[in-house]
């Protein structure tokens, strides 16, 4: 939780929800949602607000412009992680950032695909994200904001994507890992 705050502050984000289901899991839940409670009175000036999981998801697929920073344990996280993606374009394009007091971890959010192993067809833009979002960890601001805006261009141009981001998954002028990934290089030079 603390380090939730601590990105919000860091990155000037106004709100940081903690995501639980304490009304069933009254020790555990209740726990993490007391604890929350009390960490948040250490950052007054970032507004803080509690939310059931299933009420979360609710609200992400109806006015998903209302959160800033979610907070959740790790089941919840997984689950709500992957509602995300789908909103955004599905899990090739959901960057992931596991931050914790003595380290961070960045990964597309859903792992590995080993059925796809070699075949040049999974999306990288999760992946690519997840380096950006590690670059901004790591303070260079510069260097994430032209990763970030070479993947919207390459996305936004539309050319050389992957056949899950054409209207027409069968699109024979999709691209593969590789092209789409030269593609973003390309918008960076």
């Amino acid at each position: 939780m603390k380090c939730a705050f601590d990105y919000a502050r860091a990155n000037g984000r106004k709100k940081v929800t903690a995501v639980h289901k304490a009304n069933i899991m009254k020790l555990s839940d209740g726990l993490y949602l007391k604890t929350a409670t009390e960490i948040a009175k250490q950052y007054p000036e970032i507004e803080f607000e509690e939310r059931i999981v299933d009420n979360m998801c609710m609200q992400l697929t109806h006015k998903p412009e209302l959160y800033d920073v979610l907070v959740l344990p790790n089941l919840y996280g997984d689950i709500v992680s992957d509602l995300g993606a789908g909103l955004i374009g599905g899990l090739g394009m959901a960057p992931g950032a596991n931050l914790g007091p003595g380290g961070a971890v960045f990964e597309a959010t859903q792992g590995s695909a080993p059925k796809y192993k070699g075949l040049n067809k999974v999306n990288p833009t999760a992946l690519i994200l997840s380096g950006m979002l590690m670059l901004r960890h790591l303070g260079e601001i510069d260097a994430a904001q032209r990763l970030e805006d070479a993947v919207a261009a390459v996305i936004v141009e539309g050319k050389h994507v992957t056949y899950d981001m054409k209207a027409d998954r069968n699109d024979p002028t999709a691209v593969g890992t590789q092209e789409m990934a030269a593609a973003i290089c390309d918008k960076m030079n």
